[in-house]
């Protein structure tokens, strides 16, 4: 099977979640060690990204955000091809910061 830019995704995941009581706290802290754990790097507060080598491998990894949402609060996923992903403009102040280096693919024969 051919990889390329169109085939591989990258999973975001956005949420805004409850924070007022202890149990909100936790429930909050609990979803984002959860997504770091299935692999999510922080790109923002609030927002997580995901590479996936194929369509069936984000399908598996929304089923298991499904799986981990927290009883209240909003929680959004986005996918987009890694073509899509490499147009991506990423700032810090006015000064641009440069793309973070893409994973390495693994070919299994």
């Amino acid at each position: 099977m051919e990889l390329n830019a169109y085939r591989i995704m990258w999973l975001f995941v956005f949420f805004d979640l409850p924070t007022e009581t202890k149990k909100d706290r936790r429930n909050a802290s609990g979803f984002r060690n959860n997504l770091l754990k299935d692999g999510f790097s922080m790109m923002q507060y609030s927002v997580y990204v995901r590479h996936c080598a194929s369509g069936e491998s984000a399908d598996v990894h929304e089923k298991r955000i499904h799986n981990l949402l927290p009883p209240l609060g909003k929680v959004s996923v986005l996918r987009i091809t890694d073509k899509q992903f490499g147009n991506i403009l990423n700032f810090w102040g006015k000064a641009e910061v440069p793309k973070a280096p893409q994973p390495t693919q693994l070919e299994l024969f």
